[in-house]
This record gives structure tokens, C-alpha cells and sequence, in this order.
């Protein structure tokens, strides 16, 4: 009789055959169930129907980096004005992100009411409050963190913690793109550099490679474009063929490698925006009108750059790309130099922000409006968390506050001229309605056709959501 192998001598054991007979069907079902849950994930960026009838068929967020102070640009508190220069109260010795806290100090721009909703906006930003009747404010949002980096993780992913998809990549991932020719998600960095995260702003993470973000800028196109000096465009065409047809025969040996369907799909919309990307990156086809509009030629020139930026945004949108995120800040040039971390000396660089901010982005959403895009798309404009309503202790600045703070919402799907929810009359804490990053996630997700509770993707033994387990649609917002 030959010997029975290692492997095969627990099959002798009476106890462990009926252990095994009873959970192998079930772990058999079980790894049928799991394939199928893959082969149904979508990896492409073929257009794909939302859950239910969406109001807004794109989104614009507009993310300033730094924290901009809510109580000097969206947030009146007149109680703020009438208490300047005493201590907080009940909090005379407060301690926050860098130490301990001054006085109260008064919002550093007058605020004044603007348009028909007569909705106080400061004269920070005199552009932007011209089109406060298009905002709908929620002055109640809240953050995790007082750190910039895991709180721009949480406004742009859901979570504090690197490693979670974006909210633009789950986007891509639930409907695809309306255009093959383009990116479904692009990222517009500062002309001054990317935030503090870089990439986790707009990356895919768990979820496939091709649905991540797409960065570039105006004054910085995508790069690898252009076909070679000396290669024909009938050479080009026949040898993008015969490539496609190597990597669809290299990719039907590797079923399930979604990082080559990412690669090989990269490449594929590269070729494809050879013309396209070029196309809606050449803004001197803009009527000289609109250049003024945004200032795109401007003397300041972080300025003109952001300009041109907004004005690619515009173009994006009208092609049809469904998720565009823009930036105004960066963390290259330190603490509030290129961001709004106003904690030292917050007057004249916000001042300096302001200018680069104001003019371009108010002329973004005006544009929208007048070619009729903004009946369709929702605009979001967001920072991490907001700051104190004292200075710093020996500065003149304040200093981090995720404990209360302003967003709004313009376009599809919103309330126009409204504001939901409100802080203290101080402006520190949330104390109407207050609302979190995941009901405002919940509710893009909402006015673009998609309930947050079912946009799952299985990731080591859970059904990730970009609202984890939490949120719920703002619908205090809602049109």
C-alpha cells in the first residue's frame, strides 16, 4: 500500500472530514459570491446610470487650502463686533492648535448685505459677495481634525487617514464619463503648487487605478501629448491600433489586474486627448471679454494663473467631464506665504489671497450662469476648517477651529440666496443644525443622482463608502 502524504492524513480523521464537509460548500459559495461582487465592480469609464434622477450632472469643488477664517469672508456675528477685545467667555485661557488664545477680535473687513437676500458677506471678497443670492451657506459644518493634512484628507475623502478613495474618484467609479475623449475627474492645482496631501485630494486608493484624478493646469497641460516630430498622423493612428490590439491580447492572459486595465486604459485616453486635451487647454480661442472677465492677463501674476485655471474649469465642464476639483493655496511656500493659514499676521496675507481668489472664481460661477451650465452643475466651494474668533496670544492672527465653520453650495439641486445652520454668536462652535463632512458628502452624492448608502466598494472584508458609516443628506439645502 503506498503511504498516505501529509496533506492527506487529516482526511482520515473522522471529525475533521465532517468539519470539512459541512463549511467547504459554504466557502465554495462564498468565493463564487465574491467573483461575481468583482465582475460586477465596473473598471472602465463606460457611462453608467445613477441611483435615481439626478439634479446636477457635473460637480465643481473649489477647495481653498489653509483654512480660510469663516468669521472675515461668510459668517457675521455681530455679537463678535460688540465684544472685540474681551475674552471669550467661558473660555478666557483657551488652548488650541498652537497654544494659547488672546482676545476676541472683530472681523478685520466690514461686512455689508448683498443682493436681493440681503445676506451679509465682508468686503474681503467683493466679487464673491455680489453673488451671495447664488450660494446657498452652510454655516454649521464641522471637521475630525485641527491638523491640515488629515483634514484635507477628510474633505476631499471622507477620511482623516491617508489611503481612502476621493470624493471625485468614487464619482468616476459610480457613473463613469459622458466624454471618452477626456478625463471623467480632473484636478486643477494652484499655480503655486499642489495642497498639503497632494494627491490624496484627488487619488482612487482601493478603488480601481482608472477612476483616480487626472491633474493638470493651464499653464501646465498633461504631459506626453504631442506626437513625435517626423511621425505621420496615419503612422500614429496605425501604430495606436496595433498597440491596442498587443495590450488587449496582454490583458485577456491577466484577467482581474486592474492596475494594467488602469494603465492600459491611461494610455488609451492619452491618445484619445492628443487633439481633445489640447483642444480645451487652448483658451486664446476665449473671446478677449471673457479674459477680462477672469483677469487671465492680470499684472499679479498667481493671479492670472489661478484665472486661467477657473477659465479651463469652464471649459472641462462644458465638454462634459464630471468631476472637477480646483484649488486656490498650496503648501510649498510655508505657513499662510501661498494658503490661507492666516495665524501670524492674518490681514495682509489674506489680502493677498483674497486677490488672487475673488475676481477669478466669482467670474467661474458667473460664467456658468450666463451659458446656462449652472442649471446643471453644482459648484462647492470648500476649506478644511475654519479659525478662531480671537487672535493668538502675542499675534495677529487666528488660529485653527474645525468646530464650526462655513461651506456653500451654488447651481443644480440648491437653494439660491439661503443659508442652513449657524454658529455661536461668537462663530466658534457649530450650534444650529450642525452638519459634518459626511452630510456634506451625502449630499453632492445626492445631487448628482447617487444614494451614499448604497455606493459601496468591497475592500479587505468591507463595504467601503466614502461616508464610512455615518452622514446624512442635507436636506435643509435642497431646492
Amino acid at each position: 500500500m503506498l503511504p498516505i502524504s501529509a496533506c492527506g492524513q487529516p482526511l482520515l480523521n473522522r471529525r475533521a472530514f465532517l468539519r470539512d464537509a459541512a463549511t467547504g460548500p459554504s466557502a465554495v459559495a462564498l468565493a463564487a459570491l465574491l467573483a461575481r461582487a468583482d465582475e460586477r465592480a465596473p473598471a472602465d469609464l463606460a457611462p453608467r446610470k445613477p441611483h435615481f434622477e439626478p439634479k446636477a450632472k457635473r460637480v465643481i469643488t473649489i477647495f481653498c487650502s489653509g483654512a480660510v477664517s469663516h468669521l472675515d469672508t461668510f459668517d457675521y456675528k455681530p455679537e463678535l463686533v460688540k465684544r472685540d477685545g474681551q475674552p471669550l467667555p467661558g473660555n478666557e485661557k483657551l488652548i488650541t492648535f498652537q497654544g494659547e488664545n488672546g482676545n476676541l477680535v472683530k472681523p478685520l473687513w466690514a461686512f455689508k448685505p448683498r443682493g436681493q437676500s440681503g445676506k451679509m458677506v465682508s468686503d474681503l471678497l467683493p466679487n464673491l459677495a455680489a453673488l451671495a443670492d447664488e450660494m446657498c451657506f452652510v454655516h454649521s459644518m464641522t471637521a475630525k481634525s485641527n491638523t491640515h493634512g488629515p483634514a484635507e484628507n477628510q474633505m476631499s475623502t471622507g477620511f482623516t487617514l491617508d489611503g481612502f478613495p476621493s470624493a471625485g474618484a468614487w464619482v468616476s467609479y459610480a457613473l463613469g464619463s459622458e466624454n471618452r475623449d477626456l478625463p471623467a475627474f480632473v484636478a486643477i492645482p494652484d499655480p503655486r503648487g499642489v495642497p498639503q496631501v497632494g494627491p490624496n485630494n484627488w487619488g482612487s486608493a482601493f478603488l480601481p487605478a482608472v477612476f483616480q484624478g487626472t491633474p493638470f493646469t493651464a499653464d501646465k497641460p498633461i504631459p506626453h501629448l504631442a506626437r513625435p516630430a517626423g511621425v505621420s498622423a496615419k503612422e500614429d493612428a496605425d501604430t495606436r491600433d496595433f498597440l491596442k490590439l498587443l495590450n488587449d491580447e496582454h490583458a485577456k492572459a491577466r484577467p482581474g489586474d486592474t492596475q494594467l486595465a488602469a494603465r492600459i486604459a491611461s494610455y488609451e485616453m492619452a491618445a484619445k486627448m492628443q487633439l481633445r486635451a489640447s483642444e480645451v487647454g487652448d483658451l486664446s480661442k476665449e473671446p478677449k471679454r471673457v479674459h477680462d472677465e477672469y483677469g487671465t492677463s492680470d499684472a499679479n501674476k498667481v493671479k492670472a494663473g489661478f484665472a486661467r485655471n477657473c477659465l479651463l474649469a469652464r471649459r472641462l465642464l462644458e465638454r462634459d467631464v464630471r468631476f472637477v476639483q480646483l484649488f486656490n493655496g498650496s503648501y510649498a511656500m510655508g505657513e499662510g506665504v501661498g494658503n490661507w493659514d492666516g495665524h501670524k499676521t492674518l490681514k495682509p496675507q489674506y489680502e493677498t489671497h483674497a486677490a488672487v481668489l475673488d475676481q477669478p472664481c466669482a467670474a467661474l460661477l458667473s460664467d456658468l450662469k450666463r451659458t446656462g451650465l449652472l442649471k446643471d452643475t453644482l459648484v462647492v466651494w470648500v476649506t478644511e476648517f475654519g479659525r478662531m474668533p480671537t487672535f493668538q496670544k502675542g499675534a495677529s492672527g487666528r488660529d485653527h477651529n474645525p468646530k464650526g465653520f462655513t461651506v456653500w453650495f451654488a447651481g443644480a439641486g440648491v437653494k439660491r440666496g439661503h443659508s442652513y445652520g449657524a454658529t455661536d454668536d461668537f462663530g466658534y462652535t457649530a450650534a444650529e443644525k450642525k452638519a459634518t463632512i459626511y452630510d456634506l458628502h451625502a449630499t453632492i452624492l445626492h445631487l448628482i443622482g447617487l444614494d451614499h448608502e448604497k455606493l459601496t466598494f468591497y475592500h479587505n472584508g468591507t463595504a467601503r463608502r466614502l461616508t464610512d458609516v455615518h452622514g446624512h443628506v442635507l436636506d435643509g439645502v435642497l431646492a
